[in-house]
């Protein structure tokens, strides 16, 4: 039996930390069928003990050091 999952959903601005109310750029989906989303900070801080409970993770932290595209002229 194969199982396909979605892809999740991009975080917006309008997703927040469910530690602070930063901006998420993280979300945990639960192996509970819950999911916890997490400004950097926070994944950093309980990145470890994440992996215990998480089935999937959905990371945008890259967001936060990419550099735009230069304008075109």
């Amino acid at each position: 039996m194969t199982t396909a999952v979605a892809p999740s959903a991009p975080l917006t601005a309008e997703d927040r930390c469910d530690r602070c109310g930063a901006q998420a750029y993280l979300r945990v989906e639960l192996a509970t069928g819950g999911e916890l989303l997490f400004c950097a900070h926070h994944a950093r801080e309980h990145g470890d003990a994440l992996k215990d409970v998480a089935v999937n993770f959905h990371d945008e932290t890259h967001k936060l050091t990419d550099k735009p595209a230069p304008a075109a002229d």
